[in-house]
């Protein structure tokens, strides 16, 4: 006999049901893990799409999940996801993407690009890579199309063409290791100069709200997909140790590479509640499902100077995916957000069934990959405040990693003073990869805190950074290196901030001009 509550009358027992060719198609038994890659070429035979990394690094396995545009609207600003036709687009890597969380959405693949017999025309995106040499061995290439028909769509709903540097980033996550961007890029712009044609996108808005129609997907014992936050809390309550999904972009490597049983699994995705972003009481709120790439843009439209830790994040395909709350629940010693949080003074919204409470970023990691949350309890949202968007402040988030796009931080940080007159009179500093969990410098802070903001009080919190944190040595960095990092890391502060005669930001980027 079950244990646990039965399923909410709101869910229901049935085949994970997405549209497909334009048709809607039902799975039956399909393990909850089982990623959309692994139907794609299995099971519905269509190969085109690629398995390279099987880790979301190499973009060989793009595809586009389209679903309602309403159900992607958040309170303040606007999704990134490409609008058209009333749906929101977002390309995701199908080799982590488990096959439930597309229910109730649309699935677009290389083979939707041109039109179903032989002699029907290529997509502009598909034809711009061909005209422009775009494509030598091709096995990268139904990933780059997948990612540049985006942006194609993107442009014919409206959007302005692309810069260089823009489809540059709209493409790091796909790795080309024969061809060479380029031709890639160029093809990128020469696909604008046709609008006429784009996805295979009419009718579909209408076939969505069919499905959203049918109760919530439930497969008990595998797999529950609440869709209002009290379900979700009743849920947690009586399923504590069920794992909490929401991106997959890191639990999907347990499955692909670690080959691990999740276990009983709860999906955010659906969640209408925690897809917002809103403000209140002087906070920024973001909710739990909000996707990382709509996360930290509202981060960068109230703080314009994180906007090179938002480009260095991941890439378009695991930031469409994953979640922002999600990299800071995961509680990775290196992940590049929680640093950049705790600086600006984050606090995490948490639930247990009826019950709220509030814990700030910095009090939530006990311990390496250990976290403050009680049984049943969930985070629901993290909530900024804004009062450091203001006059006075400075709020930077910096990264080092051994490659440019889609790598892990060696050091990440997340730096906020506050100046009056020259003065510090405010400061926290938050680090990454310096200690086993991501924490803030107290003697570094302590050292400007007061202080006139000149090279002797940098010089006084470079060698306090030091007596913080004792680093380990890893594959990513040795101690001595990351101690190295975490000082330059001040030093660039100290360069791009100080009375006399600071630096441009421009000046401090060793790639400027590279795109």
């Amino acid at each position: 006999m079950d244990a646990h509550p039965q399923v909410s009358p709101e869910a229901a027992t049935r085949p994970v049901r997405f549209v497909f060719r334009g048709r809607t198609v039902e799975v039956n038994d399909a393990p909850p893990t089982r990623s959309v890659l692994q139907w794609l070429r299995e099971d519905a035979r269509a190969c085109g799409t690629k398995e390279g990394c099987a880790e979301g690094d190499c973009g060989a396995c793009t595809v586009l999940v389209a679903e309602l545009a309403e159900l992607a609207e958040t309170v303040l600003g606007d999704t990134a996801a490409v609008r058209s036709a009333g749906l929101a687009i977002r390309p995701v890597n199908a080799c982590i993407r488990f096959l439930p969380s597309l229910d109730g959405k649309a699935l677009l693949t290389v083979e939707d690009l041109a039109g179903p017999s032989p002699d029907a025309p290529l997509h502009p995106a598909q034809q711009a890579l061909v005209d422009c040499h775009g494509h030598q061995c091709g096995f990268c290439t139904p990933g780059f199309a997948m990612s540049l028909a985006a942006e194609h769509e993107r442009q014919r709903a409206g959007g302005p063409p692309p810069s260089r540097s823009e489809l540059a980033d709209a493409i790091a996550g796909n790795l080309c290791r024969c061809t060479g961007y380029r031709p890639i890029l160029d093809a990128g712009q020469r696909m604008g100069q046709d609008l006429s044609r784009g996805l295979p996108l009419d009718g579909l808005a209408e076939q969505l709200r069919g499905l959203q129609a049918a109760p919530a997907l439930s497969l008990p014992g595998r797999w529950h997909a609440p869709r209002s936050l009290t379900e979700l809390a009743t849920l947690r309550a009586a399923r504590p140790q069920a794992r909490l999904l929401a991106g997959a972009t890191d639990v999907g490597l347990w499955v692909t590479k670690q080959l691990r049983d999740l276990g009983e699994l709860i999906w955010l995705g659906d969640v209408a509640e925690l897809r917002r972003i809103d403000e209140a009481d002087g906070m920024l709120r973001i909710g739990a499902a909000v996707t990382l790439e709509d996360g930290w843009r509202a981060l960068v439209a109230r703080w314009p100077t994180l906007s090179e830790m938002h480009r260095r994040f991941a890439a378009p395909p695991v930031r469409h995916a994953g979640t922002l709350v999600g990299n800071l629940a995961n509680g990775s010693p290196i992940g590049d957000a929680p640093p950049v949080l705790m600086a600006l003074g984050a606090r995490l919204r948490l639930r247990q069934g009826g019950v709220t409470r509030h814990l700030a970023l910095e009090d939530f990691y006990l311990d390496y990959m250990k976290n403050a949350l009680q049984p049943g309890e969930f985070v629901e949202a993290v909530e900024v405040p804004l009062a450091t968007a203001g006059p006075g402040w400075t709020v930077r988030g910096w990264k080092q990693s051994k490659r440019f796009d889609c790598d892990i931080s060696g050091v990440s940080a997340g730096l906020v003073l506050r100046i009056e007159q020259g003065v510090v009179q405010q400061a926290r500093l938050a680090f990454g990869g310096m200690a086993a969990t991501v924490r803030r410098a107290a003697g570094a802070e302590a050292a400007l805190t007061g202080q006139a903001w000149t090279e002797a009080t940098l010089q006084a919190a470079q060698a306090a950074l030091d007596a913080d944190f004792t680093p380990l040595t890893d594959l990513r960095a040795s101690a001595a290196y990351r101690q190295r990092v975490a000082r330059a890391l001040l030093r660039r502060l100290w360069l791009e901030t100080r009375g006399d005669a600071p630096l441009p930001a421009q000046a401090l980027r060793v790639w400027e001009g590279c795109a």
